[in-house]
């Protein structure tokens, strides 16, 4: 079962609503989700939460570390609380998906994600699961930087929080180790149901208009 959840991101207004800050979206509704307010624990240099499932505890990690040392606070908290690597699941903003999709993977590489990178350095190893939440690639290398700290559109966002809400919606699975379960209902997005076609109706043909005469 999963017993901690991260969401990754930057702190400051100035990077809420940035793609690279997806997993705090994540995470906070989450939160919300469990009744489980974030508070900040100097300790694990993050806010976090935690809940008791079935007698078990479980908490929520909010890393206030700056993305880049992201690794620092979740180390913190799974040594102390001795959370084995396998049992953290990391949500994160991800470039190689688009928007309104999301994975869910255990293991492999950190994939150039610096906040991932810290988190295999800290953890020793990369065999923890991650939440890959797409917020789609600008199509250049050399804007990547620019991309992942700026706003997205807003039909964006909008896809991006519906995939977040799917995503609350398998949490049960989680906590209860069903990972296979979890991972069909993440990856499994209902289309929109197509709209009935509109009716046209014809006008009623009526008596000619009188002609006017002069």
């Amino acid at each position: 079962m999963i017993k901690l959840f991260v969401g990754l991101g930057n702190p400051g207004p100035e990077y809420e609503a940035t793609r690279h800050n997806a997993g705090f979206w994540w995470i906070d509704a989450l939160s919300r989700e469990l009744k489980a307010p974030l508070s900040l624990e100097k300790s694990y240099h993050g806010q976090v939460a935690r809940i008791t499932v079935n007698g078990q505890n479980v908490w929520l990690l909010k890393p206030l570390t700056f993305m880049n040392v992201s690794g620092k606070s979740v180390a913190a908290l799974a040594r102390f609380f001795k959370v084995a690597p396998e049992e953290v699941l990391v949500a994160h903003d991800e470039m190689d998906i688009v928007p309104g999709q999301v994975k869910l993977k255990f293991g492999g590489s950190h994939a150039g994600h610096n906040g991932l990178r810290d988190i295999h350095a800290q953890l020793g190893t990369p065999d923890y699961w991650r939440l890959r939440i797409g917020v789609g690639h600008p199509g250049v290398k050399a804007e990547v930087v620019n991309w992942v700290l700026k706003k997205p559109s807003a039909e964006h966002r909008i896809a991006i929080e519906d995939c977040i809400a799917r995503c609350l919606k398998a949490v049960p699975e989680l906590l209860k180790g069903e990972m296979e379960k979890a991972t069909m209902m993440i990856h499994t997005s209902t289309p929109p149901r197509p709209k009935p076609p509109r009716k046209v109706i014809e006008p009623e043909s009526g008596p000619p208009d009188p002609k006017t005469e002069d």
